[in-house]
C-alpha cells in the first residue's frame, strides 16, 4: 500500500503533505470537505486532474481530518495505491429517507461478492434513516463481510449534504466500496465516552427514525425541559445531549443517538436512526477527559484484529457533536488516535452525522452510533 496526501486551503491553495510522489496510479481518492468546496466543479477537475485515472470519493464534512490536524473549510485528499488488493465501487440515489433499506439492498446487491472481505460506505446525511441503511446492507452482504463508513457532515447547519463517486458531490447520494482479496487487512472500533444522567424513560410513540412521545409525553417538550436555556438552539443545541438507546429485549446492547431535526408541529424529534417503540432510553452529557479517552480506546479496538502488525492506513469518522463538545481542545482526540496507532500510520477522515461500525472488533453486523469516535484501520501483507 502506498499512499500520498494534499490539503488545500484557501490561504495556500493545494499543496502536497507527503514526502514522495506516488509513481503508480492509485485505484482509491478519497476527497474530503467543507459542502460548499465539494459542490463546486472546479475543484473536482482538479483533482481529476491530479488522478485522472483514479475513482474519487468526494464527502461534505462537519470537519476535516488530516494527520492529527482538524480543519474546516478546507479540503483534505488522501490518494491511495493498493499493490495487492481489488477495490470495487458502486453508488444510488436515495429521495426519500423511507427507501433507506431499500438503498441499502441495492447497494450490496450491486456490488460484487466473490472475494469479498470489507465494505465501506458514505451516505448523504440527512436523507437517510442509518438503520435500515444497514439492516439493508447487513442482509444482503456475505455473512463474514464487516461494514464501517459513515453519513456524512454540513458543518453545524443540517440543511444539505453531499457525496460524489467519480464526479462533483451531489445530495441524496450513496457510495459504497469494497475490498478484495487475502491480502488485505482491516480493523475497526467505535466508542463513545459519554455520561448518562437522569432517568430512564420509555419510548412510547415513534415511528422509523421519529420519535413522538417519552413516557406518554411529548418528546420534544421534554427536552427543552432538559435543556432549559439552550433550547432555543435545537437542533444544534442536541449535538451537546445525545440519548442512550438500549437496542434490544435483554437491553445489552445499548447505541447512541443524535438528533438531525425538531418539529414544533407535532412535537416530534427526528434522529439519525431508528427509535424504536418500546425502547428504553436516557439523556447523556459530555465529559471532556471521557471523550478524549474514547478515541484511545476507539484505536485499540480498530488494531485488535491485526495482531502484532501496525496498520498503514487509518479512516476517522467521528460525530460532530464531539467536536462542538472539545472546541479548542478537538484535535486531542485525533491525537489520542495516533498515539494508539502510532505516528507512521497515516490518517484521515471527518466530522460526522452518523458512524457506521459493529459494536465490537469480532463482530461483523455493521450499526448505527452517533457520538463516537469509529476508526477503520487497513494494511495489506
Amino acid at each position: 500500500m502506498k499512499i500520498e496526501q494534499k490539503l488545500w486551503t484557501k490561504e495556500t491553495g493545494w499543496h502536497d503533505l507527503s514526502g514522495e510522489r506516488l509513481s503508480q496510479k492509485p485505484q482509491l481518492v478519497l476527497v474530503f470537505g467543507a459542502r460548499n468546496l465539494m459542490e463546486d466543479q472546479q475543484y473536482f477537475d482538479q483533482i481529476k486532474s491530479f488522478y485522472p485515472e483514479s475513482h474519487i470519493i468526494e464527502c461534505s464534512t462537519a470537519g476535516e481530518i488530516l494527520d492529527i490536524q482538524v480543519r474546516d473549510n478546507s479540503i483534505s485528499l488522501t490518494a491511495i495505491f493498493f499493490e495487492k488488493t481489488e477495490v470495487k465501487f458502486t453508488q444510488t440515489d436515495i429521495t426519500n429517507v423511507r427507501d433507506s433499506l431499500e438503498a441499502g439492498k441495492r447497494l450490496a446487491r450491486e456490488l460484487p461478492q466473490e472475494g469479498l472481505v470489507h465494505a465501506v460506505v458514505f451516505s448523504d446525511g440527512l436523507q437517510v434513516n442509518g438503520t435500515d441503511l444497514v439492516l439493508g446492507l447487513n442482509d444482503n452482504l456475505p455473512p463474514l463481510v464487516s461494514v464501517t463508513g459513515g453519513l456524512v457532515g454540513d458543518g453545524p447547519d443540517f440543511k444539505k449534504t453531499v457525496v460524489g463517486l467519480d464526479s462533483v458531490a451531489v445530495s441524496s447520494k450513496i457510495v459504497l466500496m469494497g475490498f478484495y482479496g487475502k491480502n488485505i487487512k482491516i480493523g475497526y472500533g467505535s466508542f463513545g465516552g459519554w455520561d448518562t444522567f437522569g432517568i430512564e424513560r420509555l419510548i412510547t410513540k415513534s415511528k422509523g427514525n421519529v420519535l413522538y412521545e417519552l413516557d406518554g409525553k411529548p418528546a420534544l417538550q421534554l427536552y427543552k425541559d432538559y435543556l432549559g436555556d439552550k433550547a432555543k438552539d435545537l437542533p444544534s443545541a442536541g449535538l451537546l445531549f445525545p440519548l442512550r438507546l438500549r437496542i434490544n429485549e435483554d437491553k445489552n446492547t445499548e447505541v447512541v443517538r443524535t438528533i438531525l431535526g425538531v418539529s414544533e408541529q407535532d412535537q416530534s424529534i427526528t434522529f439519525a436512526g431508528d427509535m424504536p417503540e418500546g425502547a428504553q432510553v436516557a439523556l447523556m452529557k459530555a465529559n471532556f477527559e471521557r471523550i478524549i479517552d474514547g478515541a484511545s480506546v476507539a484505536g485499540n479496538m480498530s488494531v485488535e484484529l491485526l495482531g502484532s502488525v501496525k496498520p498503514e492506513f487509518a479512516l476517522l469518522v467521528s460525530c460532530i457533536g464531539r467536536k462542538l463538545v472539545l472546541k479548542e481542545r478537538v484535535e486531542e482526540e485525533v491525537e489520542a488516535v495516533s498515539g494508539v496507532l502510532g505516528k507512521k500510520v497515516t490518517m484521515a477522515g471527518f466530522y460526522s452525522y452518523g458512524e457506521l461500525c459493529p459494536n465490537t472488533p469480532t463482530e461483523k453486523q455493521c450499526r448505527l452510533h452517533n457520538q463516537t469516535m469509529t476508526i477503520t484501520t487497513f494494511r495489506e501483507e
